[in-house]
């Protein structure tokens, strides 16, 4: 009965669909804990900011860490070259990808539970919740983000899968929306119990999916199997090495990453559009509490918050029919100018529009996560161009977006922490301090008195400056990304000759 069940769903949906469906049993669960793990413990947990900065510190360093560790254990064995009888094919690479999500999946939706109720001391549980809590995810990311490398190679398919992965997303932005009904900092009984459900669901949906994703997978591989043991009995096998190459090693790997410019001038860019992005994240309820809590009402904060998840996601989908005609790196492009162009055009209107400030604040979170949707394909290029610059015999595509991650995963945590530092020195507003503060005509008095902002003000200035800052330095790193029209495409025509024999029909995506 089970069988004939999963039978029936799987031949419902296609490979693309049942791909883009583990993006939203991540999402309905990261989206929340972007928002709100800051706020509960220092709001809720009390937390002093020595070990709110030690924590943020101890999470940088094994949140840059974790990436490409569990990259390098999953795909070192790629990247020795092929033994006799060994060839590792495609289908053979996606079920190990699978096993992995079956079991990570599950195991992330509980260690999100561990952050909404107190258990240790603020400092420890802060620690250990983050720790644990990103591990998971990083597992989780790293081998959805690599089978989105190994699935297909052409752009269109690719662009398909990611198109789908964007639809689950803006459903699992959803969460946002319901969360900010449970959301009480008084009683806080509700929202454990919604973020119970929340883990409930995501959990079934991993087991479900990668389950219906690795019977697929699995009819892929057996007839080569069977082939397999044909020609061993035969004695007709593949013909040994004469001169196989030694296993690469870490570090031969790490030296042969370095001499790709591209990927060096993409993690330069990615590491930037990695902070911003969480800049916006921690920082979107301060600038909705400062810059217009006294000009809008509270259900359309919490409309302008929920569409600030949803759209990017939305939005996403025309992003990809525009990279389908003009391609990745000029969409990208695009977008920076347009962040740019709205952040300058922003700090000349002022503070005072708040029409003008409303649409901002939602259209600077909606663009820069739109471009952070779209830099999972610039990843999978690179994953070709180091598959076919290197020779490898399969390519490493979750090791290369570890890689990435170690780079750039710094930018997550440097967001709360410049923030906050920003706030305290440029306006005095220290958002650890136990009694909430009103911005009196005294406090204005007094700013103006000692040379600093008022906090309405200096928040404004932060909101504009940092996509201006951001911009500019991005536009200069991604001029030199190289990894473009003809080279790209000879890049993957490369790729498609090497892997010929091997590669996934993709036809059902």
């Amino acid at each position: 009965m089970g069988r004939s069940v999963c039978s029936f769903w799987q031949g419902i949906f296609s490979t693309a669909v049942l791909y883009g469906s583990l993006a939203l049993f991540t999402s309905i669960l990261h989206n929340v804990f972007l928002l709100y793990y800051v706020e509960t413990f220092v709001s809720i947990y009390k937390i002093d900011k020595i070990s709110f900065w030690v924590g943020e510190t101890v999470f940088l360093i094994w949140n840059s860490l974790n990436d490409p560790l569990f990259g390098w254990l999953s795909d070192r064995s790629f990247l020795s070259s092929p033994q006799q009888g060994s060839q590792i094919t495609s289908p053979e690479v996606v079920l190990k990808r699978l096993k992995a999500l079956s079991t990570n999946g599950p195991l992330f939706a509980l260690s999100f539970l561990a952050f909404w109720v107190a258990w240790a001391r603020p400092g420890l549980q802060f620690l250990l919740c983050l720790c644990l809590y990103d591990g998971f995810l990083t597992m989780v990311d790293l081998h959805h983000s690599a089978l989105l490398a190994d699935l297909a190679v052409s752009a269109t398919d690719r662009t398909r899968l990611n198109f789908h992965c964007s639809v689950f997303s803006a459903l699992g932005s959803l969460s946002v929306f319901l969360s900010y009904s449970f959301w009480d900092k008084e009683d806080f009984y509700s929202f454990r119990l919604f973020c119970v459900t929340l883990a409930a669901f995501s959990i079934l949906g991993f087991l479900l999916v990668s389950r219906l994703l690795q019977r697929r997978f699995k009819k892929e591989i057996r007839p080569k199997q069977d082939e397999a043991s044909a020609l061993k009995e035969l004695s007709v096998g593949h013909a040994p090495l004469t001169n196989p190459e030694k296993p690469v090693t870490i570090g031969q790997y790490l030296k042969q990453l370095s001499k790709q410019k591209n990927f060096l001038w993409f993690v330069s860019m990615n590491l930037i559009q990695v902070f911003h992005c969480h800049f916006n994240s921690n920082f979107f309820p301060l600038f909705l509490e400062h810059l217009l809590s006294d000009n809008i009402s509270a259900s359309t904060g919490s409309i302008l918050l929920g569409i600030s998840y949803i759209a990017p996601h939305l939005n996403n989908l025309y992003f990809l029919t525009l990279c389908q005609r003009y391609g990745v790196y000029q969409v990208i492009r695009w977008l920076f100018m347009l962040k740019l162009g709205l952040s300058v055009a922003m700090l000349l209107a002022g503070a005072d529009h708040i029409y003008l400030l409303c649409i901002f604040i939602a259209s600077n979170r909606v663009f820069t996560e739109g471009t952070c949707k779209l830099l999972k394909l610039v990843i999978s290029d690179l994953v070709d161009e180091d598959f076919v610059v290197n020779r490898r015999q399969q390519a490493a595509s979750a090791l290369l977006f570890g890689m990435v991650a170690l780079v750039t995963k710094p930018g997550q945590t440097f967001a709360p922490l410049i923030g906050t530092w920003l706030l305290c020195v440029y306006t005095g507003y220290d958002i650890f301090e136990r009694e909430p503060v009103k911005e009196s005509v005294s406090m204005s008095d007094a700013a103006s008195s000692s040379g600093t902002p008022p906090l309405r003000l200096g928040c404004f200035y932060m909101l504009v400056f940092v996509p201006i800052t951001c911009a500019l330095l991005q536009l200069a790193a991604w001029s030199r990304f190289t990894l473009h029209g003809r080279k790209l495409q000879g890049i993957k025509m490369l790729r498609q000759g090497a892997q010929h024999g091997h590669l996934i029909d993709v036809k059902a995506i």
